[in-house]
């Protein structure tokens, strides 16, 4: 499914437009390509991200927020040559309180978001997840497994919605020849998570904090594999700068039970918190591990920090954030 056999171009880019720049992944996509000298709009409706995930880079030169909602056609006046989607609800808190938007989002978001692409002859990257794969029965997962997903389940608008935008963004560059790729991202943590968004990591980390009881899914046994949110970053932007369509694994391939990580927070946070055991949601995935192979072939991408390093990292911004 990749479009060259090449390894990734130089590339650099005057400006980016980054949907859903205002949540978590975005915000940190935003700050990178600013750094790069790259001029960025960031787009985004605030109904999971938030205005104070950008705050300090509203000072910055060549950076600009544009309040929209890219299920409605939206523009941006300024010549763009990269166009990064990552607007959608991501954590089940939010596509579960969201379901239309989420389909939508991905379905009418990505077609207008695509649109700006072609539009302005840009590069155009989609955020799509994990989620693809559903209760995979394939371990480690590669982009050549289809998935095992119920469509009709409480987490299919999200990945039915990211499904179908990965459709949608292949048709678009068969049909009109759009500079697309695709990348599907696995569970990510770092700074600026929200700690009641219903993921593993910011939950266990308020709670430890708090010295409550961390809440472990089932018997805390199934698998997820944590990317630190610069290494993801560096991923994206590997991608956005190869001429791949995808889609492309970014993820860590070091897999961590459940039950293990919310021990290793406890530990790192020098927490008094003991586990409790809940009820496992539906649908829930017993394992998730990317094979990371073409990323590391094609884009020359790994992962770099350690799960101890990124953990301490993100416990330290969320006992900031407390103070």
């Amino acid at each position: 499914m990749e479009r060259s056999d090449s390894v990734v171009p130089v590339r650099t880019w005057s400006h980016a437009v980054v949907t859903g720049g205002a949540g978590f992944v975005g915000s940190h996509l935003c700050a990178a390509l600013l750094d790069q000298g790259t001029a960025v709009t960031c787009v985004d409706d605030f109904c999971t991200g938030t205005p104070d995930n950008v705050a300090h880079l509203m000072d910055r030169p060549g950076f600009t927020l544009q309040h929209a909602d890219v299920t409605e056609p939206f523009e941006v006046k300024r010549p763009a040559d990269l166009v990064l989607h990552f607007a959608s609800p991501a954590s089940p808190t939010d596509y579960l309180r969201l379901p239309l938007h989420t389909l939508e989002t991905g379905s009418l978001g990505t077609r207008n978001a695509l649109a700006l692409a072609r539009c302005h002859q840009a590069r155009f990257v989609l955020a799509s997840t994990s989620e693809a794969y559903g209760d995979p029965q394939q371990h480690p997962q590669n982009e050549r497994y289809w998935g095992n997903v119920n469509p009709v389940g409480p987490r299919s608008v999200y990945d039915e919605a990211k499904r179908f935008g990965e459709a949608l963004t292949c048709a678009e560059a068969g049909t009109n020849g759009t500079d697309a790729g695709i990348v599907r991202l696995f569970n990510t943590y770092g700074p600026r998570m929200r700690g009641h968004d219903g993921r593993a990591v910011p939950t266990f980390i308020r709670q430890a904090l708090a010295d409550e009881p961390l809440t472990v899914t089932g018997d805390g046994s199934q698998t997820r594999s944590l990317a630190y949110i610069d290494d993801t970053v560096r991923g994206i932007l590997a991608m956005a700068g190869s001429e791949l369509l995808g889609p492309v694994n970014i993820g860590n391939a070091d897999e961590i039970t459940m039950l293990d990580l919310a021990h290793k927070i406890i530990e790192l946070a020098g927490s008094r918190s003991a586990v409790e055991f809940i009820g496992r949601p539906t649908d829930d995935p017993a394992v998730r591990c990317p094979d990371i192979t073409l990323a590391r072939g094609k884009l020359q991408w790994a992962p770099a920090v350690p799960a101890d390093e990124g953990l301490a990292r993100t416990i330290d911004w969320f006992r900031r954030q407390a103070a």
